[in-house]
């Protein structure tokens, strides 16, 4: 028993570090997805440096080889909706790390920009390694709470420090006007005085320091941290899956600099033609299918593949911290549902990066950051094993807290005719 609490309690990169990095490694002979489409032939892929050197040519000189014939090889996933590393165990309070109230805020802590969910992101997380033997190597961690929920930040799947995982901060600002507790249309009150307030604090930001405008409504932390997605800077990430709600986003942001995201987009199918229209990409969870509440009366589960066809850029998320390690089977029942197979990859691997900015990661071209795996088959098959996981060029262990207790307990000591544990 006391053999097992240590496998339970032991941080898992004390006992597992990941190997050092490679100069060079060659993956040779296997089918290759560049994050967009399947490559003629079995193009070498080239990982040095912690990027990937080339797709295609001969492996140069004094490379490690990889042979990987009749394997699959595809960028690292990306999920853009998780909240790995802030919540250890959902029902114990002590390991969530998602309520950014603080006492400067409003009344209602309606309003949370300024608070910085990166600087409590755990790298040494359990659910890491379990996420990354799924195939994910990248994630957006997305905070909750309020009509503002604060920025959203970029990790890698490895490294045993922030510094190491962390790989970027500030990536989109997130926001929920939909239905609940409150008015909708006083959720986008709030979010456009917010805006407002944070636009005109950005303009005037020295006559307020020297005390020579009127009084402000929200706290200038707030209207600070919402100021470069006021520019158009930073993207304006909005949690909604009621069409008319998506409707009403749209319309709010016109005549502005907002960079719209949807994320949820249940029934963003209604809507597609606006979304085209606009260029706004939807973040989607493929499994909400059917009315399991009024924000979802019209969900179906081809809505990936509607958008998809109508050329609105689709990507699929978790939405979860320990449902991540699920993505690619998010992305294959998008696919049963009709989405074109390199469109559910993509919607998994370049997609949700591009959307946020990220274009050197999801793909595999010269360039890009080196995370990327190796494939049993294809890896929208549930069956499939991520057999080798590459994150900046490292190759990661195929260890994580589950897999060291089902070892540690495959085998049961032996017992004497009594029962006992045999000497």
């Amino acid at each position: 028993m006391v053999a097992g609490l240590a496998l339970l309690t032991a941080p898992l990169a004390a006992r597992a570090a990941a190997p050092a990095a490679e100069e060079c490694t060659v993956l040779v002979g296997g089918r290759v997805f560049d994050g967009a489409r399947w490559l003629d032939g079995a193009p070498t892929v080239v990982l040095e440096g912690g990027r990937v050197r080339a797709v295609g040519g001969a492996a140069p000189p004094g490379c490690r080889v990889v042979e990987v014939a009749g394997k699959m090889v595809t960028p690292g996933l990306v999920d853009a909706a998780t909240q790995i590393g802030l919540v250890e165990v959902p029902a114990e309070g002590a390991t969530v790390d998602l309520d950014l109230r603080a006492e400067f805020q409003d009344g209602e802590h309606l309003v949370r920009a300024s608070v910085r969910p990166d600087f409590a992101y755990n790298p040494r997380s359990a659910v890491i390694p379990v996420t990354r033997l799924g195939g994910v190597t990248s994630a957006l961690v997305v905070p909750r709470g309020g009509v503002v929920a604060g920025s959203s930040f970029l990790v890698d799947l490895a490294g045993e420090r922030q510094s190491d995982a962390i790989e970027r901060t500030l990536v989109a600002m997130h926001a929920s006007v939909a239905g609940g507790d409150g008015s909708r249309a006083s959720a986008l009150e709030v979010l456009r005085v917010a805006l407002a307030e944070a636009t005109r604090y950005d303009r005037e930001k020295a006559a307020f320091e020297a005390n020579r405008t009127r009084a402000l409504l929200l706290p200038w932390v707030e209207l600070a941290a919402l100021a470069p997605v006021a520019r158009g800077e930073e993207p304006l990430a909005v949690h909604v899956d009621r069409a008319s709600d998506i409707e009403g986003i749209l319309r709010f942001a016109e005549g502005t600099k907002l960079r719209l995201l949807i994320f949820g987009g249940a029934e963003a199918w209604l809507v597609k033609d606006l979304l085209k229209a606009r260029g706004v990409g939807v973040v989607t969870y493929p499994f909400a299918d059917g009315p399991d509440g009024f924000d979802r009366v019209f969900a179906r589960p081809d809505n990936a593949r509607i958008l998809d066809e109508a050329g609105v850029s689709v990507a699929i998320a978790s939405f979860d911290a320990h449902a991540s390690r699920k993505l690619r089977q998010l992305a294959g029942n998008a696919v049963r549902a009709g989405l074109a197979g390199e469109s559910g990859l993509a919607a998994i691997t370049s997609r949700p990066a591009a959307l946020l900015g990220l274009r050197d990661r999801g793909v595999l071209r010269a360039g890009a950051v080196a995370n990327v795996v190796v494939w049993s088959g294809d890896p929208l098959e549930v069956t499939t094993l991520a057999e080798r996981v590459f994150v900046h060029g490292r190759e990661m262990p195929r260890e994580s807290r589950q897999t060291r207790l089902r070892d540690a307990y495959r085998r049961l000591p032996a017992r004497d005719g009594a029962g006992a544990a045999a000497p």
